[in-house]
């Protein structure tokens, strides 16, 4: 196909690698430790892979919450935790985001020792950035969330029109979920993010207006909007035909985004990433914040300068693996030097504003050398503005650049994702 074609020569042009190729070769402990001996600091990223229903949309590795699969699992992830004390020798935590699946389904059922065997092992730096579910914020359960040291609470909302709700299957009304955010809005979280979904079937722009401002009026410190993806493996791509690529849709859902961005401004938010929009002066809820992070848990995934790896994604397998005093890593891929200058651009675009020095800090090289002609194509455009140390993208820049990124991204993770969900010992995974 024309677009493999052309995935294939501009992603060979930025990495230097003619394919991406994870396989099954397995870190040893002894290799992990000195990775992380060049570490200064790092992240944790925990995975709670439970829900209490499957949302047909949703693309991240999860199964139905049953009780004794999360007392095993509970028991695996202290053991994986463990095995990283030796290796990690003291570094700085500085950021520690808990993900899922719903992490919020192991509230009172080994979640929060999870939490107090991280803390009491590991030199953390940090508060904790926490995913949950708008029903599982009751009075009780957000006194529990507050005592574990979270700081910074995600509510998967997704939309703010019942009938929306309905159609991506979310089990409350709008109403009900009104008051899940006024609850958690309520307490003393430094920030408080609910998530949205914009593009769904049928949405009109006076639908995902209307969603803002009632938003804005919730009291929410930030807001994480996202168009509806669709990916392959999901029930969601199942019963739906739509090509993702399409121009029609990438310029219909500008067109949504700049509806979210004049209310967000407005209302005094500030854009913190390309989907996110955040209170000024409220420090950003966000996923793992450092680019070097360890993943714990059934498809966490670790990066570690020049090696990326992932856990396997089923949660028997995990556990047995734990148990059985092997790694849970199914697949990893050794990453040179160019390709890791390429993922540390990916992700300041995502981030939308950086500095050149960060990058020669870290490459002890020159980041005009590197990526001067992609830059000055860029600013050319009206996408960024190039000084002579800061770069920060326009608004119409996050979006189109991105879009460009999620055509290798989202290809990406279809192939990775969704053959680590089929198969959790995967042999090989060509990009």
């Amino acid at each position: 196909m024309i677009s493999d074609f052309l995935r294939n020569k501009i992603s060979r042009h930025f990495s230097g690698q003619k394919e991406i190729v994870f396989d099954n070769s397995i870190p040893s402990r002894e290799s992990l430790a000195q990775k992380f001996e060049d570490i200064p600091e790092l992240g944790i990223y925990l995975h709670v892979p439970f829900c209490n229903q499957i949302c047909p949309y949703c693309p991240y590795n999860k199964e139905i919450y049953e009780p004794t699969a999360c007392q095993s699992y509970k028991k695996a992830v202290l053991k994986e935790i463990d095995s990283y004390v030796p290796i990690v020798s003291g570094k700085p935590v500085t950021s520690f985001y808990i993900g899922g699946g719903t992490p919020t389904t192991m509230l009172g059922k080994g979640l929060e020792e999870i939490i107090n065997h991280i803390y009491n092992h590991f030199n953390m730096k940090c508060y904790v950035h926490m995913e949950s579910h708008p029903n599982h914020l009751t009075p009780e359960n957000l006194d529990a969330i507050e005592a574990m040291g979270v700081k910074y609470l995600s509510m998967g909302v997704e939309a703010l029109q019942d009938r929306h709700l309905r159609s991506i299957e979310r089990p409350y009304t709008v109403a009900e979920v009104k008051k899940s955010v006024e609850k958690a809005v309520g307490r003393s979280f430094e920030c408080v993010n609910m998530d949205y979904m914009f593009d769904l079937p049928g949405q009109t722009a006076e639908e995902v207006e209307q969603a803002a401002h009632d938003m804005v009026k919730l009291g929410v410190h930030q807001v994480a909007t996202y168009p509806l993806f669709r990916f392959p493996y999901t029930r969601w791509s199942m019963v739906t035909n739509h090509h993702r690529y399409a121009l029609a849709t990438m310029f219909r859902r500008r067109k949504l985004l700049k509806i979210l961005e004049d209310v967000f401004y407005d209302s005094g938010f500030e854009r913190s990433s390309v989907w996110a929009f955040t209170k000024k002066g409220t420090d950003k809820y966000c996923s793992v914040t450092v680019p070097l992070y360890v993943g714990l848990g059934a498809s966490g995934s670790s990066y570690l300068r020049d090696i990326f790896y992932v856990n396997t994604f089923s949660v028997d397998e995990y556990i047995k693996a734990i148990n059985a005093g092997k790694s849970p890593i199914a697949l990893s891929i050794d990453l040179s030097e160019e390709m890791q200058m390429s993922g540390w651009l990916y992700w300041r675009i995502y981030e939308t504003q950086f500095r050149k020095s960060d990058f020669e800090k870290r490459f002890n090289t020159g980041f005009g050398r590197k990526f001067g002609k992609f830059i000055n194509l860029m600013s050319g455009l009206g996408y960024l503005s190039n000084g002579s140390d800061h770069i920060r993208l326009t608004d119409r820049g996050t979006y189109w650049i991105h879009a460009f990124e999620d055509f290798f991204s989202i290809d990406y993770i279809n192939k990775l994702w969704g053959t680590a969900k089929v198969d959790p010992w995967p042999e090989r995974v060509v990009l």
